[in-house]
């Protein structure tokens, strides 16, 4: 079968690259024409990425960018928004999966980053995450993939708001547990194994960036915090949520049943029976799904609710793919129907 699309992907030696190259590679209507690295040049993509031994394919030099449908960005913070000129003119299509163009607003950027090169072009980025965003997708040429702890966040929160449980007055807290490929194959010692190992470490206890976009997308602001777990890969999300008025669990079903059941990738996992009765990242380690569950606490008038996503699928490279399949017009589970392992080790 000949694919319809060509892709290339920038920065791919890094982990969330080497995703999207997995992906691609066994996706029906992509070929992957080019593989940008600056530091594995000429080297094999599967000298970099094991699992991906079998692939044709050397990294080349991001100077040299090929023409191409879709260009899909794995690089750093500032980067994209540094070279995006130069992306735009090798494809028609653009998915960065940097934070560079999923908020709305220079003074933004100026808050929650360190300003922005090209805020002229803030207005024209749509941002990734179908159950959000799905009806401006179609015909996007510039798209911006959530942040992975954003991502957890907003999917496990969205229902309330659909269904008016929440009107954004509310007190939410949010606490996130992600593994160690959220830092890059560049994290450093924080994400490196002998420091890593057996940790459950705050390391953003308030002014998380990922913050921003919640807020952004939500309409309502949110306490926030994050640890890093001793997890290669996953995040999850516990959200305490505090409504104005009582809520059944009925409701609660409603407002979920109702924002999701249509949704190819969610999965509403909120009590039940067996060993994992409520969302885990090790449930969806490897694929683009998101669990998502909630529990009610009448006595203290809480809500809790959990998600848990692959940091790297749902919240990076598999949220890149399935916008880049509703952009393009494309069957949305293309390439993605993955769905995970069980049982399996620590993700």
């Amino acid at each position: 079968m000949t694919a319809s699309y060509e892709a290339s992907v920038v920065g791919g030696s890094g982990f969330t690259g080497g995703e999207l190259l997995r992906i691609l590679e066994g996706h029906p209507e992509f070929r992957v024409a080019q593989a940008t690295s600056r530091s594995y040049e000429n080297k094999t993509v599967g000298s970099v990425h094991p699992n991906l031994r079998g692939m044709d394919l050397r990294f080349s030099s991001p100077e040299d960018l090929e023409s191409v449908d879709v260009l899909f960005a794995c690089t750093p913070h500032g980067v994209s928004m540094e070279h995006i000129d130069a992306f735009q003119a090798a494809a028609d299509t653009v998915v960065d999966l940097s934070a560079d163009f999923r908020l709305d607003s220079e003074e933004q950027y100026d808050e929650w980053y360190d300003g922005h090169d090209r805020p002229g072009l803030l207005a024209d980025s749509e941002y990734a995450l179908p159950e959000l965003n799905r009806e401006n997708l179609p015909g996007a040429d510039l798209i911006a993939s959530g942040g992975c702890n954003a991502t957890a966040a907003i999917m496990g929160l969205k229902p309330l708001f659909d269904a008016d449980i929440l009107s954004g007055e509310e007190q939410i807290v949010v606490d996130v547990k992600v593994g160690s490929s959220e830092g890059g194959a560049g994290g450093g010692d924080a994400s490196s194994h002998p420091e890593r190992s057996g940790v459950v470490r705050p390391y953003a206890p308030t002014g998380h960036r990922h913050e921003a976009e919640i807020e952004q997308f939500l309409g309502t602001q949110v306490s926030f915090t994050a640890h890093a777990v001793d997890m290669t890969r996953g995040a999850s999300a516990t959200c305490h949520v505090y409504p104005g008025e009582p809520v059944s669990k009925g409701d609660l079903w409603g407002a979920y049943r109702g924002s999701y059941e249509d949704e190819p990738f969610v999965r509403l996992v909120a009590g039940g029976s067996g060993v994992y009765r409520y969302p885990e990242p090790k449930a969806v380690a490897g694929s683009n799904y998101a669990e998502v569950g909630f529990e009610l606490d009448p006595r203290n008038k809480r809500i809790v609710v959990f998600s848990a996503i692959d940091n790297m699928m749902k919240g990076s490279a598999g949220q890149a793919v399935h916008a880049a399949n509703v952009a393009l017009g494309l069957e949305e589970t293309a390439g993605l129907e993955f769905t995970g392992l069980h049982p399996v080790g620590a993700p």
